[in-house]
């Protein structure tokens, strides 16, 4: 009935080695993932050389140099790479994306025919990214940190005249801060997302542990996004804020749980509550002995367990009638 769409996000998180990705392609699989997701750049062309690390990359990657340019140098993987990891996908039973960081990623992406676009939170104001990403088609995952209701309206109309349907779009809140603080996590801001008319609301998540992604799967998030690494304590931008592989199997678990719990909406009786509807409700019971002929009153009757006999509903059905036989102290009274 419900099936939320669990992208496991690798990120940079293999540290520029293709072989720790094919790992981590396998690890993902046998957590449940749908997907697992990469991060295609040419550091080149994604950051000049000004731009300086955010204060978390700074502390997280154990090193003196500010530079966002000489990180993620080391943090790239090669196109060949790539296409090795869509295969281990295919392999593995787990679907491929990755998110292009800039124009001539995309073009490499495209080739590789992916489920969707998933579009990262700092290219919502990049008007020509936008566009060429829609010039390829296909379904749009679009996450949506830092930025307001109206940024993100205005980049899902540039999709929309780019030839993106606005039902293809799918949008995921997010805060973009690693690890993000609790009370800078709204949830609820995944319903100011819904008024936007897209194809779905998710979320993509950066808190430490599994219970708001969880949440979010409890308040309607069609698609959930978490970065996943295979040991924390290994140096990069963005391991501590990972969930290392048990972890991710313990999120996959407990989204699935919800979804189950969520059920299709209609209030019935559950098979497996029917058989304590005897043991949990009540019957109209003989409070003393009584006599057959004798009125039924407030003064003889009571209500007790089990409820296999008369509904205490017929209470003002019973009384004033009589009694048909004699019924015994604490035994169920017939019409």
């Amino acid at each position: 009935m419900n099936h939320t769409i669990i992208i496991a996000e690798a990120g940079v998180n293999h540290n520029g080695d293709a072989s720790t990705a094919l790992q981590m392609v396998r690890v993902a699989a046998e957590a449940g993932a749908d997907y697992i997701k990469f991060q295609t750049f040419n550091a080149e062309k994604l950051v000049a050389r000004s731009a300086v690390k955010a204060e978390y990359q700074q502390r997280n990657c154990g090193d003196s140099d500010t530079s966002q340019l000489a990180m993620l140098k080391k943090l790239e993987l090669t196109p060949e790479s790539f296409g090795m990891i869509a295969e281990e996908c295919e392999r593995a039973g787990i679907g491929f994306m990755s998110t292009p960081f800039d124009l001539e990623s995309i073009d490499t992406l495209a080739a590789m025919h992916m489920d969707y676009w998933k579009l990262p939170s700092g290219e919502i104001t990049n008007l020509p990214y936008l566009r060429k990403v829609a010039s390829k088609g296909g379904k749009i995952i679009l996450s949506t940190g830092m930025s307001t209701l109206e940024e993100v309206s205005q980049a899902v109309d540039m999709l929309e005249k780019g030839g993106i349907a606005r039902h293809d779009i799918i949008l995921l809140h997010c805060t973009t801060q690693y690890p993000t603080p609790m009370a800078d996590v709204n949830l609820r801001a995944m319903d100011a997302l819904r008024t936007l008319g897209c194809g779905g609301v998710g979320y993509s998540d950066h808190t430490q542990g599994i219970e708001v992604p969880v949440a979010a799967v409890a308040l309607g998030a069609v698609v959930i996004e978490k970065h996943f690494t295979l040991d924390k304590s290994m140096d990069g931008p963005d391991h501590r804020a990972s969930l290392n592989p048990q972890e991710l199997r313990a999120m996959v678990d407990s989204v699935r749980n919800i979804e189950l719990a969520l059920g299709d909406g209609n209030k019935r009786i559950t098979p497996s509550e029917a058989p304590n509807i005897a043991v949990a409700r009540k019957s109209i019971v003989a409070a003393r002995p009584i006599h057959a002929g004798e009125l039924l009153t407030e003064d003889n009757l009571t209500v007790k367990r089990p409820g296999n006999g008369l509904s205490p509903m017929m209470w003002d059905t019973v009384i004033g009638t009589r009694a048909k036989r004699d019924f015994d102290y604490d035994s169920l009274i017939e019409l």
